[in-house]
């Protein structure tokens, strides 16, 4: 029989109703940062929910980073800036539970990292180059732990040199993500070494290029080095879609 199709419906909880409204003034601009939501009595009121249902919505826009509630504190909850932590929490359990594959985490990876290369060559310091060669010289005399916290280090700096923000905390998730994913089968890899000095050399081609100012080219090398890292590593149809952006 045609006709449309429809989805079953879900049931709403009054306190999903009470975080709606409250987010939806916050992302409006009624709240600012650092007012305060009315007392927990007068929100009872004005939903017309009870006690429990306030509270369980003050603890769903805390766990948010939206408010900060004090246990006994008469006023109301303080409405927050802006949080790097907060975006970094929920981009964490967004890429966790997505069923996101690991094809889709480093291809996208590829994406940020590229354009954060981009952005830094062009906009960053001499310290902060400073800080990225440091990196590789670590890179270059250290273990397989070492080796990781060290490479760290240096897309960190980047990141920064890049200076935005939210490119900082997406790195940052995407990457603790694909690296909890895949630990396991790098460490089991008979060659390690080769790996490591193989990401040595892009490391220092890609400091190169930024050092150079040629954002262009430090973002194509950067690619190229992501994929060759991780390509081993994923389904070949996932590696075919990685590759086009190497073209």
């Amino acid at each position: 029989m045609g006709g449309p199709r429809f989805e079953p419906v879900r049931t709403v909880r009054a306190y999903e109703r009470v975080v709606e409204q409250i987010e939806g003034a916050i992302e409006g601009g009624t709240l600012c940062p650092g007012e305060r939501l009315p007392s927990e009595r007068e929100l009872m009121v004005q939903f017309s929910v009870s006690r429990s249902t306030v509270r369980e919505a003050l603890r769903v826009l805390q766990a948010r980073g939206l408010v900060r509630s004090r246990p006994g504190d008469p006023n109301g909850a303080e409405v927050l800036p802006f949080s790097p932590i907060a975006l970094h929490k929920s981009m964490t359990t967004l890429a966790r539970v997505a069923e996101l594959s690991l094809g889709e985490l480093v291809q996208f990876r590829m994406v940020l990292d590229a354009a954060a290369i981009l952005l830094a060559a062009r906009l960053r310091t001499e310290e902060e180059l400073e800080e990225m060669a440091a990196a590789v010289e670590r890179m270059k005399e250290a273990d397989s732990d070492a080796f990781s916290a060290a490479d760290v280090a240096f897309h960190d700096v980047v990141a920064r040199a890049s200076g935005n923000k939210l490119i900082q905390v997406c790195t940052d998730v995407v990457r603790s993500v694909v690296v909890d994913l895949i630990a396991g089968r790098i460490a089991a890899a008979p060659d390690q070494e080769a790996l490591m000095r193989r990401s040595i050399a892009h490391h220092e081609e890609v400091l190169a290029a930024v050092r150079a100012g040629d954002g262009p080219l430090a973002a194509r090398l950067s690619r190229r080095s992501m994929y060759d890292y991780y390509a081993g590593y994923v389904p070949e149809d996932e590696r075919i879609a990685m590759q086009a952006l190497l073209e």
